[in-house]
């Protein structure tokens, strides 16, 4: 058994933290799935413009579709789920063996739309729709604002992947909107089963303090943070109130570990994947974590329901002065802010492309 089997057989899945185009048509991604434990990926607007920018992968898409007289969102969501379709159907074994419980895909919801409860909704339904997959999640940032539209798009039979979630009071927020959600569902007769992951983003908090702690507690934030997540996440998992819901069918929204490749040069490059192995979650890497984890990596156990010692670690870290609750409110703005701005970039970058092309051709 390798050390990616050995992280499934825990309990825990593993998804890709990629796709392009190239991943798809070189075999790379049914590589992972082979021989890596894959079973699952996420994507971002940031992996797509650097494909589309730096590639021709797309070139013929853009041309055609351009020619037919899209741009902007309407073009990118067309190009992007040509290859979550693609993702989707090679994962759909694990889906269906798992009775929808793994082999997931996702795509988001424009984030120009944060604060548009209903627009969000809508978009979720409609992506959904379009792609015409059931192992498709569509992403919603679980920010005050988007906590609303979870709750809805739940209610209306939507699989959602919460992003952006940064702390246990984050997460709990995203918990209790999908719990409502399918609470309604049951209450208007619906099927209770609809499929949620809870993505927690944890190697930014160890980068944002990187430079404000002492040495001897680097890197030990991000997962402290994902150790009392996960206590709350497994004391949700016994509570009467899932257990009314478990019992009348439904399944629980998964924790799902995001931003867990490590950026700190000094540190080890499985830190995150060591330290976060857990059964009932979700570790979705980065390709060249994954390799590296596949190479070197060392599994030491799972991690406790307890959280282990995560509330002497966030002690030590408050006392040396890291306000951890405005931290995380911080992280999720900005994270918010961020995705914006990668949006933005794409669609620039699309429009740029298509452009070259119709000038190329002339």
């Amino acid at each position: 058994m390798n050390r990616t089997q050995q992280l499934h057989h825990l309990g825990q899945s593993l998804w890709l933290d990629n796709l392009t185009r190239e991943l798809l048509d070189n075999g790379a991604l049914g590589d992972y799935i082979a021989n890596f434990s894959i079973t699952g990926l996420t994507s971002n607007p940031t992996t797509f413009d650097e494909a589309i920018g730096g590639t021709a992968a797309y070139d013929d898409g853009i041309r055609e579709k351009a020619k037919a007289g899209k741009s902007g969102e309407v073009l990118f969501m067309e190009l992007a789920l040509e290859d979550l379709r693609r993702a989707a159907d090679l994962f759909r074994p694990v889906f269906d063996a798992t009775d929808g419980v793994d082999g997931w895909v996702s795509m988001e919801v424009s984030p120009l739309l944060a604060a548009d409860t209903a627009g969000s909704v809508a978009a979720a339904r409609q992506i959904h729709a379009q792609a015409d997959r059931p192992n498709l999640f569509v992403k919603i940032p679980g920010t005050p604002e988007g906590v609303p539209a979870i709750e809805e798009a739940i209610f209306a039979g939507v699989p959602i992947n919460v992003t952006l979630l940064f702390s246990r009071v984050q997460y709990l927020a995203a918990a209790e909107a999908y719990l409502r959600g399918i609470e309604r569902r049951i209450a208007a007769g619906l099927d209770p089963v609809v499929e949620s992951v809870a993505s927690l983003f944890v190697s930014r908090w160890d980068k944002a303090v990187a430079d404000k702690v002492p040495v001897e507690l680097r890197n030990t934030l991000g997962i402290a943070v994902g150790q009392r997540t996960y206590r709350a996440y497994r004391e949700l998992l016994v509570s009467h109130r899932w257990q009314t819901l478990a019992a009348a069918g439904a399944h629980p929204q998964r924790l799902l570990w995001a931003s867990t490749g490590t950026k700190d040069p000094e540190a080890s490059d499985t830190l995150y994947i060591e330290a976060l192995a857990a059964p009932y979650t979700i570790n979705t890497i980065p390709e060249k974590t994954l390799k590296a984890f596949a190479a070197h990596g060392k599994l030491r156990g799972a991690m406790e329901p307890e959280g282990g010692n995560a509330e002497a670690a966030l002690d030590r870290l408050a006392k040396a002065g890291i306000d951890i609750d405005a931290l995380a409110v911080q992280l999720q703005r900005e994270g918010a802010a961020s995705f914006v701005k990668s949006w933005q970039s794409l669609l620039q970058r699309i429009a740029d492309k298509r452009d070259a092309l119709a000038t190329r051709k002339g």
